[in-house]
């Protein structure tokens, strides 16, 4: 899916803010879009004032890039009241890019000025961007880490519970009784959302299901776990099986800090699992993912909903493939203004006179369009033997 231009200045700002003059060249290949697109991008933004632009280069306006800049506080001294809110997302995320432009929304209302910060997808990417803007004033943080394994979250826990500003965590509910547990967070209740998806199957006469699903991320864990709680207490499901949506679906290559985890990296044949199973119906996650297995189901001889019933987990594409997906709707803008609301409710009251943390869910909805019906009397259709 295509990066939001917004996002893609932002994070040209950002390298040229911290390397000084970079050549467009590098900056296309690094964010893997044209060389026009980035000469483009670099004119609008240095006719904007907020970088100086070459011959075929970029640099900064000054010695701090004015998006990300607030005034930076003296030693003892409080931040400036005029200090920024904190908005540290990953980058190449489409799922919580919705989630910003809700928390945007929520703060540009209240008048409050933002300082956008982009993370990489290297592991621990956060914590210098977030010490970073607490070190140039910001007054608040609201936060969505990328945790791609459980690893990667509890090695954020520490640093993030002594962050001495008020913070929010957008779409992330840390682990029971760890250092963030006392920590505001706003998030989707993704027990519910799988709820939906299964009940949705269920009631239209499924018995076998099937998840295929991602595995490197908070949302994807609780989703999987989800499942198998569901399905396993629902008497009328049968058989369940939850398997990996795609080979790229888990948190990396195993590292020094993913030593343990050990997934299996072959492309899934969903329709040969369907067949093994008895299975009729299939709960996909993402909806990416969703829409490619349809398609490769498709190239099988297998149709939805016609032979396979499909619920997709999200719902950023979902609708737009050649069938329409039912899915389950994560409320992400609406996560994102709730929670930057609770953050300027901090922002508004004395230091310690807010009240007790608050951690708050909001549920999914369900979206039906028709790629699930009542299970067929016939099996999945085997495979046409290719000809000599």
């Amino acid at each position: 899916m295509r990066e939001p231009v917004e996002l893609r200045r932002q994070r040209i700002l950002a390298v040229v803010r911290s390397r000084g003059a970079v050549k467009v060249s590098v900056l296309a290949a690094e964010l893997e879009v044209s060389v026009v697109t980035v000469r483009r991008d670099v004119e609008e933004l240095a006719r904007a004032g907020r970088l100086r632009r070459g011959h075929g280069v970029a640099r900064p306006a000054g010695p701090v890039e004015e998006v990300a800049a607030v005034p930076a506080a003296r030693s003892g001294e409080p931040a400036a009241d005029g200090g920024a809110v904190a908005l540290v997302v990953p980058e190449r995320h489409s799922y919580l890019y919705e989630t910003l432009h809700g928390a945007r929304t929520a703060l540009e209302e209240s008048g409050m000025r933002i300082a956008l910060h982009i993370a990489s997808q290297a592991a621990g990417a956060e914590r210098p961007l977030v010490e970073g803007a607490l070190a140039a004033g910001a007054r608040g943080l609201l936060i969505a880490p990328r945790w791609r394994s459980a690893v990667s979250e509890e090695a954020d826990y520490g640093w993030l519970a002594e962050v001495d500003v008020p913070t929010v965590l957008m779409e992330r509910r840390p682990r029971p009784g760890s250092a963030l547990h006392a920590l505001d967070s706003v998030c989707s209740d993704h027990w519910y959302g799988t709820y939906l998806a299964v009940d949705h199957l269920v009631a239209l006469g499924h018995r076998r299901i099937v998840l295929a699903a991602r595995d490197d991320s908070p949302t994807a864990r609780r989703i999987r776990a989800a499942f198998a709680e569901i399905a396993a207490a629902r008497p009328e499901v049968e058989d369940w099986s939850v398997v990996l949506s795609s080979p790229d679906a888990v948190p990396g290559p195993p590292g020094p800090d993913l030593a343990a985890v050990s997934h299996d990296r072959t492309p899934l044949d969903l329709a040969a699992l369907l067949r093994e199973r008895g299975a009729t119906a299939a709960v996909l996650h993402g909806d990416v993912d969703a829409l490619m297995l349809v398609q490769r189901l498709a190239e099988q001889g297998v149709r939805v909903p016609r032979d396979c019933s499909v619920v997709a987990y999200d719902d950023v594409v979902a609708a737009l493939g050649g069938t329409p997906l039912t899915a389950v709707a994560p409320p992400k803008a609406e996560i994102g203004r709730a929670a930057a609301e609770l953050l300027l409710y901090r922002l508004a009251r004395p230091l310690g006179a807010a009240g007790p943390v608050r951690r708050i869910e909001l549920l999914p909805t369900l979206k039906v369009r028709g790629s699930a019906q009542k299970p067929a009397a016939r099996s999945i259709p085997r495979p046409t033997p290719a000809e000599d």
